[in-house]
């Protein structure tokens, strides 16, 4: 991931959602797609019943079985998380999740003023986890109804990235959808509008105060393959990395930390070339 890369980041992202999301036919008819790679994983946050998505969500996958009545855990899907947290982090976040990327787009759109962060950030950050803890792992497994089947209690109550993604295209494309629209749509289209109103003044707020999937993928951060290092002998700390950072984080100290999303703003901005890629020494 050189600087050039990172350049790109907005054109990776970009294709990335296309590609991920690319079955048009969906949108106008108001049907997802059910094709064999509907059973694979996709990295970032994506909806399974995107229109147009050829895959799955892990969060959302993740769910799925927590809530089955004949399993409790899907060894693919724990795997899958495991494999990609282990290898990139929450490099998924940064440049492989079309909702990340459409808070930026938002984000970029003129606003009286913006902020770096809101009041109560250290504390808002850890919602997340708790999101995490509570709706896609707890609830689901230990409210169940008289079948020992659970609710998907992230993805039908809180993600606003359903309702961008699936929750709106099908509606508005299928007629009888709309008829069997209740106070639960209205709730999830205020948690997205107060999302999109947020990124106007803040740099991905879902991203840093409710994802789960990247409260995962954060855990990994110091550990994966992928991770910066700071060069002790270049790095005069004199902040412009986290001036930089849309998340304000002091990379010179924690180049590393959970709520990283590797966007390499820190390493353009770093006049000494001091915050390397990690690589493993021979």
């Amino acid at each position: 991931m050189d600087k050039k890369k990172i350049r790109l980041r907005p054109l990776i992202q970009g294709i990335y959602a296309l590609l991920s999301n690319g079955w048009l036919q969906g949108f106008f008819t108001g049907t997802i797609f059910k094709g064999n790679t509907k059973s694979i994983c996709l990295p970032g946050l994506n909806c399974y019943s995107c229109p147009g998505s050829f895959g799955a969500c892990p969060i959302g996958a993740l769910q799925a079985t927590l809530t089955a009545a004949e399993f409790k855990i899907s060894l693919y899907v724990t795997g899958f998380l495991t494999i990609v947290g282990a290898a990139v982090g929450r490099f998924v976040c940064g440049f492989l999740c079309p909702f990340g990327w459409i808070q930026e787009l938002l984000h970029k759109l003129p606003f009286p003023k913006k902020l770096k962060k809101l009041p109560g950030e250290k504390l808002l950050r850890w919602l997340k986890y708790l999101i995490l803890a509570v709706f896609v792992i707890l609830l689901p497994m230990f409210f169940i109804d008289a079948t020992g089947i659970g609710k998907p209690w992230f993805c039908a109550y809180i993600c606003p990235a359903g309702t961008l993604e699936a929750g709106l295209p099908l509606t508005i494309a299928n007629s009888a959808l709309r008829q069997a629209l209740g106070f639960l749509f209205t709730w999830k289209v205020a948690i997205l509008i107060s999302v999109i109103l947020l990124s106007l003044l803040i740099w991905r707020p879902f991203c840093r105060y409710l994802c789960p999937l990247g409260a995962i993928y954060g855990c990994f951060n110091p550990i994966a393959l992928l991770r910066f290092k700071i060069d002790e002998n270049k790095c005069t700390g004199c902040g412009a990395c986290q001036k930089a950072c849309p998340m304000d984080l002091p990379v010179h100290q924690k180049p590393n930390g959970m709520e990283c999303v590797r966007c390499g703003k820190c390493r353009e901005a770093c006049p000494t070339d001091a915050i390397e890629i990690w690589r493993k020494k021979k």
